[in-house]
C-alpha cells in the first residue's frame, strides 16, 4: 500500500512539472547575437561561487517566466533553459540575450542590471539541468 501511494504521489508531482514546463519550446533561429558577443568570456568563470548570487537574481528577475528551475512556463511561451540547444550556447550569447532581450518573443532587456550581475545570472544558468525522471524500483526486482 505504501509503495502504491508513493508511486501515485511521484506520478502526480512529475505530471504537474510536465504541465508547467514549456515542453513545446523551440529556439528562435532569428535571435542571434553578433559574432563579437558570442566570443565574450564570462569574467566570473573562475568564481563558481558567484552562481549563488546569480540564482537569487534569476529568481527575482527571470523565474516569473522561466520558472524557478529554468524549465520555462508554457503559458508564458518562455525558453526552457535546461535544454541542450540552449545550454550549448556560449556564455557571451547568454549575456547578450539577457542584456538585449527579444521583443518579438516577449523577453525584456535587462541592460539596467549591472554587468557583473548579468554575468552572475549566466553562471547560474550553467547549473540548470533537467530534473531526473523517477525510476520505478518495482521493475528492477
Amino acid at each position: 500500500m505504501i509503495k502504491v501511494a508513493t508511486a501515485l504521489l511521484s506520478a502526480m508531482v512529475c505530471s504537474r512539472a510536465a504541465v508547467a514546463q514549456n515542453a513545446s519550446y523551440r529556439t528562435d533561429p532569428n535571435w542571434r547575437p553578433p559574432v563579437a558577443a558570442i566570443a565574450r568570456q564570462n569574467p566570473l568563470a573562475s568564481k563558481p561561487e558567484a552562481a549563488a548570487g546569480g540564482r537569487k537574481l534569476f529568481l527575482r528577475h527571470c523565474a516569473e517566466c522561466h520558472g524557478g528551475d529554468g524549465a520555462g512556463l508554457e503559458k508564458k511561451h518562455s525558453a526552457d533553459l535546461q535544454l541542450s540547444a540552449v545550454q550549448d550556447q556560449s556564455d557571451g550569447t547568454f549575456f547578450w540575450k539577457i542584456t538585449n532581450g527579444n521583443a518579438v518573443k516577449g523577453m525584456p532587456a535587462f541592460s539596467s542590471l549591472p554587468e557583473l550581475q548579468r554575468w552572475q545570472i549566466v553562471l547560474f544558468l550553467r547549473t540548470l539541468r533537467p530534473a531526473a525522471a523517477p525510476t520505478d524500483s518495482t521493475t528492477s526486482k
